[in-house]
């Protein structure tokens, strides 16, 4: 496998990071969050709570939720995999298909964290690295995750053609915007199915075909090929969204010269 290409036309590595490479992420991530940790304690504490044992406790459990679960879950649901670590050592989180985690991901990895990585200093989550073939972790198995290395520089996605004899369906067709996942899944597998076992290429095309016509109506003429249907879709989603962005790109160009008129139908001064 030569790479996968997520959202944001990345190309990625397919092999796994490397146990130390994932330590040594770790390592930075640790010493981010504990700095956020000290300054969340910091301002839970310039809060005017009652002094009490009571209060300490509730102190110390929003804290310790804050550094162990809610800030990793944040920052690897917002940079999607990417904390600051894992871009300083070039790896990413991504699902088992490639595509970007997403929130129920990030937030299982840190759950299962607190025990793997808090509880246990690392030594479970280093142990299951060395033993997996993918190098994952405890949480990562649970969540459906690995960490991969990041090779190369962005590149252009592969530019979906729309088939010439389904032009006239998709132009009248009912064609819903996809999910983004389902999308990517979409484009990713038009670019790579010559690359891809025959069996798995009509398995796959098949799968995607079942779930893109769920978007779309009327579908298209019997015996259309799955790969032809798939590339209609995504080649008029493409071009309508083009034309409305240019529609909306006229819109302001002419709201924007009223604006600079003089009003009363004065004519605008000649320079």
């Amino acid at each position: 496998m030569d790479g996968i290409v997520i959202g944001e036309g990345v190309l990625l590595d397919a092999r796994s990071a490397s146990v130390l490479t994932r330590v040594l992420a770790a390592a930075i991530d640790l010493v981010v969050l504990l700095v956020g940790g000290l300054a969340l304690l910091l301002l839970v504490a310039a809060l005017p709570l009652p002094d009490s044992d009571a209060a300490g406790a509730v102190l110390g459990i929003v804290v310790l939720a804050g550094v162990t679960v809610v800030l990793p879950t944040t920052v690897d649901t917002l940079s999607r995999g990417r904390s600051l670590g894992k871009l300083a050592v070039g790896i990413r989180i991504v699902r088992d298909d490639g595509g970007p985690i997403v929130f129920r991901q990030a937030l299982v990895r840190a759950l299962v964290g607190l025990v793997e990585l808090w509880l246990t200093a690392g030594s479970i989550a280093v142990i299951c690295s060395m033993v997996h073939p993918q190098g994952k972790r405890v949480g990562d198995i649970l969540a459906g995750t690995y960490a991969v290395r990041v090779r190369g520089v962005p590149r252009d996605a592969v530019v979906v053609v729309m088939p010439p004899r389904l032009a006239w369906w998709a132009r009248s067709a009912d064609v819903a915007r996809l999910p983004d996942g389902l999308a990517l899944s979409v484009r990713q597998f038009l670019g790579r199915a010559r690359q891809l076992h025959p069996g798995s290429r009509v398995e796959l095309g098949t799968s995607l075909t079942r779930e893109v016509e769920r978007y779309v109506r009327p579908l298209p003429p019997a015996g259309t090929h799955p790969e032809e249907f798939l590339a209609a879709v995504i080649a008029e989603r493409r071009d309508r969204e083009l034309r409305r962005l240019h529609r909306e790109d006229q819109v302001e160009a002419a709201e924007a010269a009223l604006v600079q008129r003089l009003p009363h139908g004065i004519a605008d001064p000649v320079d």
